[in-house]
């Protein structure tokens, strides 16, 4: 029997099947999802509209300070309306007595950070005295509890390395001193990892920090011991979320500024 006279006495349950075109590219698309490696069809990054200028807030950021109010601050003692002074876009220090320390009325866990400061032209005051306050990265209680980002002037102005400006203090060295002189504007811009805690309160993993200090890494994927302490050594303690804080240190030098604050939560 020739190959025609098969085909046509081919037995029904024989016949060949057709599939469908779109169920195909369905199944296709499945397979290929799930296919360590290769790109997900499913996944898209979403789209983020940049800011005019890398300094600017993009659209999803939060800004925490836009030069017009401190409605995003309060005080960290006792959580009442932040009392530092506003002017010409400018958030500066206030050293009076019973001010002290601010932070967001938002918690945050993982994010970027864009924050800009200035030490005062007029600076006086040497080492650790000269234009010191901090930005806590992540705040577990009041006074200076929590993660600390060291803000100084470094520019000519010796201290200890785990002091100073770009420092996580009292921790991790800064990877190169690119300070600006007193009268200019310096610029972090920080990715945080916050730490992660087991039901008992110990360490799932530990927080880390990278820090670009006006355009240079200072702080590569730097993994905290703990909390950022004086004197003593760190440890963690057990939060899910927390504020970002701002020091009012207790130095008698000229008070700083702080500018154009905004953050990015990240999943």
């Amino acid at each position: 029997m020739g190959i025609s006279s098969l085909e046509n006495h081919a037995h029904p349950h024989f016949a060949p099947r057709h599939r469908s075109p779109d169920r195909h590219r369905l199944r296709t698309a499945a397979h290929l999802a799930k296919t360590p490696g290769h790109r997900s069809l499913r996944a898209r990054p979403p789209i983020v509209t940049p800011g005019a200028t890398d300094a600017a807030p993009p659209s999803d950021a939060i800004v925490l300070f836009d030069g017009k109010n401190l409605d995003q601050w309060v005080s960290t003692k006792d959580k009442s309306p932040a009392a530092w002074t506003v002017a010409d876009g400018i958030l500066t220090v206030s050293k009076a007595p019973g001010s002290g320390n601010i932070e967001t009325k938002r918690t945050f866990k993982n994010y970027q950070l864009h924050i800009e400061w200035r030490i005062p032209e007029n600076i006086t005051g040497t080492d650790q005295a000269r234009g010191n306050s901090g930005v806590f990265l992540a705040s577990t209680g009041t006074g200076d509890a929590g993660y600390e980002l060291q803000v100084l002037d470094s520019y000519n102005n010796k201290t200890y390395v785990n002091g100073q400006a770009g420092s996580i203090y009292k921790q991790g060295i800064p990877l190169a001193n690119p300070n600006r002189k007193p009268g200019e504007w310096q610029t972090y811009n920080v990715i945080w990892t916050a730490p992660t805690f087991n039901e008992d309160g110990t360490v799932k993993t530990p927080a880390y920090a990278t820090v670009f200090f006006n355009g240079v890494l200072v702080q590569n994927h730097f993994e905290l011991k703990g909390e950022t302490l004086y004197i003593g050594q760190p440890f963690y303690k057990k939060y899910d979320t927390a504020p970002i804080k701002l020091q009012a240190h207790g130095d008698k030098s000229e008070p700083i500024s702080f500018r154009n604050i905004w953050v990015r939560e990240l999943k």
